[in-house]
């Protein structure tokens, strides 16, 4: 009964800030990512909950995502690979329709003067599809996103977070899986460099770079760790790097107003 509530708050927080079309894009984005993990789970006979939704309407995005809970102890490293890639490929793979389908719908616009909005960074991705479908866009214009491409640039941006490689993050699961007890080198690698991101470039990371240090060089061994990575999941990490690059953006906000009533520029 629980996750049907927070299921419905959810939609209600995400409608809030976002309207219809934002909170159906969205909630799609993020339940598509939970189910990955949830059926992939189901698969190698781990118990896993429902997700649980996270509804938050003072964010920007009405939302802090969802979880899943698995219950069981996961068997080798094949196991953890699957689980963990399936959230961040399912949820990229329904991000990118909502993507190019709202960058369509958007429009070019000046950049009002005296008025206050937010800007968005962008992942490479979204430069690469804005791009093709846009053109370039002006001087002292900027590209008011429609809310199904807000929805997709929230859905990139989770996606990349996910996949950070440290600890028990989705990243983390992929990178243990190929490097075993190595991954902690990986781990403190990629901590410092967010803390090198956080120092000189965007202090919006401080947060997570203080609950990486806490949390984020620990992961938890599968029963076997002798069985290693086929080839095919060998290739499919290297995809999953790629889908890391072209989400990630380091500085997501570099503004932090709102356009009111017109949508978001990005």
């Amino acid at each position: 009964m629980i996750h049907v509530v927070l299921f419905i708050l959810t939609i209600a927080s995400t409608f809030f800030v976002g309207g219809f079309l934002y909170s159906v894009a969205i909630m799609t984005i993020l339940l598509a990512h939970e189910m990955g993990h949830y059926f992939m789970s189901r698969r190698y006979g781990i118990p896993a909950t429902l997700p649980y939704f996270i509804p938050f309407p003072l964010s920007p995005f009405g939302t802090f995502g969802a979880i899943i809970k698995m219950k069981g102890v996961i068997i080798n490293k094949r196991a953890l690979f699957d689980i963990g890639v399936a959230g961040p490929l399912s949820g990229f793979i329904i991000a990118v329709p909502f993507i190019i389908v709202g960058i369509k719908l958007s429009h070019v616009q000046p950049i009002p003067e005296g008025m206050s909005y937010m800007q968005l960074g962008d992942p490479l991705l979204f430069k690469i599809l804005q791009e093709i479908l846009i053109g370039n866009v002006p001087e002292g214009h900027d590209l008011v996103l429609h809310p199904c491409a807000y929805a997709g640039w929230v859905g990139l941006f989770v996606t990349a977070l996910n996949l950070l490689p440290v600890g028990q993050l989705d990243g983390g699961h992929v990178v243990y899986a190929v490097f075993g007890e190595r991954s902690k080198w990986v781990f403190g690698a990629s901590i410092v460099l967010l803390g090198v991101l956080t120092a000189f470039y965007n202090p919006g990371w401080l947060l997570l770079v203080i609950l990486l240090l806490i949390f984020g060089m620990r992961h938890p061994r599968p029963v076997d760790t002798e069985t290693e990575l086929d080839t095919k999941r060998k290739v499919l990490a290297f995809i999953v790097l790629a889908i890391f690059i072209l989400s990630f953006t380091p500085s997501p906000f570099p503004g932090l107003n709102i356009l009111k009533n017109e949508g978001i520029l990005t």
